[in-house]
């Protein structure tokens, strides 16, 4: 009986020491379907930025913007007429990489972006546009929630606008944008834009006098 308690009590004590050992040993991290929850409560939240907002994107970052504006037609560069447009856009971009000139007022981040835009004519007369454009932008890095750009593009065209100063439906068209965001959230901006507005078929066919205007836009960036 003696040696019965005697081994009872030695199970007793050498549940208690390895209870006591497994409390104090740090958590294991597990990588399988039986993580614990709590572990992945303590991960890092994945980022845009390379430091926080406005400090440059991540290289891996993308967007998908949705843009509406108008055209404001000037008579220049040959140009008979003044072409008034109301446009929709839609495009999706990708950073080329991390932000380059760090330290400099000029940091920032290179993106490649293609466009996708259609709408129509309503001066002086009415008719239908659609072009698809790819685009390089330059996003600049100000540590703030503006982030200001330089953009231009060169893509293709079509349209019912004819003579005298377009000729057929095919076109080229030509972009230069000055533009900044407004983070609201972390991934959400509201974008703001002027761009310069060409369109001609390169001598093609005649005429070929072109159309040009100044674009206003105003829209939404997602960026993830």
């Amino acid at each position: 009986m003696c040696n019965l308690k005697k081994f009872g009590l030695e199970f007793l004590c050498i549940c208690a020491a390895t209870f006591s050992s497994l409390e104090a040993a740090e958590p294991l991290v597990a990588t399988g379907p039986g993580t614990d929850a709590r572990i992945a409560f303590d991960a890092p939240k994945p980022t845009l930025w390379e430091n926080g907002v406005g400090e440059g994107f991540q290289s891996s970052v993308q967007t998908l913007a949705v843009e509406a504006g108008a055209v404001q037609g000037i008579a220049v560069l040959g140009g008979m007429q003044s072409h008034d447009l109301g446009l929709l856009s839609v495009s999706y971009g990708h950073m080329l990489g991390h932000t380059v000139g760090v330290g400099h007022f000029y940091q920032g981040n290179w993106e490649l972006r293609g466009e996708l835009f259609g709408g129509s004519q309503f001066a002086p007369t009415s008719d239908w546009v659609i072009g698809l454009t790819p685009h390089l932008r330059y996003n600049f890095a100000t540590g703030t929630r503006l982030v200001p750009y330089l953009d231009g593009g060169a893509g293709v065209t079509a349209t019912s606008i004819g003579p005298p100063d377009l000729s057929n439906t095919f076109e080229f068209n030509l972009q230069a944008t000055l533009g900044t965001h407004w983070f609201i959230r972390d991934n959400l901006a509201l974008t703001l834009e002027v761009r310069y507005f060409h369109m001609s078929c390169a001598g093609i066919s005649d005429p070929n006098l072109g159309l040009n205007g100044v674009m206003g836009m105003i829209g939404l960036g997602f960026f993830f």
